[in-house]
């Protein structure tokens, strides 16, 4: 073979690596598609299996890279279920997830501890979440040490790295989670998911235990270590004012289902979704010459044991031109603007 046509094979050999890192670019970091994760629920006289929980029951998004994506909904709406499926934290019953062109389901043992160095999660409860029994320093050493991320000389001074990048000061290390307040302990929570160096992080309601004060210095460092470490979050929430804030999508989810997608700015100036339009009703409005009309919801959220047929919404819904269409047949998640998707049959016009 000649110089020439080595040279040649190189050069189409690095555009082909070029050509790959574009499109590893391009390509969204996580895709959800079709993610049901259902569990038994036991009944009769002998605990037999009967029907099942239909926790999240279809779901489908995109996660682009560097983006916050918010999951909002009422409780039992099944977002953290969602979330914890996404890492196989939970066995999803059916479905597909994908990060960054690989299929998280299909991964073994060491795909999987790989794959976790690149997602991890920040839990609601920091204190249930930590070990009682370790000092912070060395709980985070141990992150360290089962990943081999740095060598054992340099562990003091990156633990020292990870505190002082969620506000806490390096003495802190000796401390055990007891000594610490609610958003401090948050903090920690953050600095373990952040000491494997992650692509993705979930956010699992990381401010709804905490005060308003506190809650606004969180969503800040999380906002701030976002622009520094280029990170991709998802934002799990039920408080919708916090998510407007920190959030480029929303996605709404409703017994299982998401039933709305769009910018955040368009959702909360456009809600198409009845549901969601309730659900901002009920956000207070920090203006008290602005009057917001409450949009009612009656009844109670059906049991995702037992869903009703047709639009999961249904039986709640307060608009004018509900019917038997709305009854009988489920609306699909379809677009209705440019970037905008909605479940509803008779997406609302009108902005809110």
């Amino acid at each position: 073979m000649s110089g020439d046509e080595k040279g040649r094979i190189r050069e189409r050999e690095a555009d082909a690596g070029v050509e790959s890192r574009e499109g590893a670019e391009r390509r969204p970091l996580m895709q959800v598609r079709g993610l049901k994760t259902w569990f038994p629920v036991k009944g009769g006289a002998f605990g037999r299996k009967g029907k099942m929980l239909r926790a999240v029951d279809g779901v489908s998004f995109e996660l682009q890279r560097g983006e916050t994506l918010g999951l909002v909904g009422e409780s039992g709406c099944g977002k953290t279920t969602a979330g914890r499926s996404m890492l196989r934290l939970v066995e999803a019953t059916e479905g597909e997830v994908i990060f960054d062109g690989e299929s998280v389901f299909g991964m073994n043992r060491r795909e999987l501890r790989a794959f976790r160095r690149r997602a991890q999660i920040i839990f609601q409860d920091p204190f249930s979440s930590l070990n009682p029994r370790m000092p912070i320093g060395a709980m985070l050493k141990e992150i360290l040490q089962i990943h081999r991320l740095v060598p054992k000389e340099q562990e003091e001074s990156r633990v020292a790295e990870l505190l002082d990048m969620v506000g806490l000061q390096p003495e802190h290390a000796s401390h055990y989670p007891h000594q610490f307040s609610g958003g401090q302990r948050q903090r920690i929570g953050i600095a373990r998911a952040l000491a494997v160096e992650p692509e993705l992080i979930i956010c699992d309601e990381p401010v709804s235990a905490l005060d308003v004060s506190i809650q606004a210095q969180i969503l800040n460092l999380l906002r701030d270590l976002q622009k520094r470490l280029g990170l991709t979050y998802l934002f799990i929430a039920h408080d919708l004012s916090v998510v407007r804030h920190l959030c480029d999508r929303v996605a709404v989810m409703y017994l299982g289902k998401i039933v709305e997608l769009a910018p955040a700015e368009a959702l909360y100036r456009h809600p198409r979704m009845p549901y969601t339009r309730a659900l901002l009703s009920a956000v207070p409005v920090p203006d008290p010459t602005r009057v917001r009309r409450r949009v009612p919801l009656e009844g109670d959220v059906p049991s995702p044991v037992d869903p009703p047929s047709g639009c999961p919404f249904h039986p709640r819904c307060p608009h004018p031109k509900k019917d038997e269409r709305c009854r009988a047949q489920r609306p699909a998640l379809n677009t209705v603007a440019d970037g905008h998707m909605a479940a509803c049959h008779y997406p609302l016009n009108e902005e809110f």
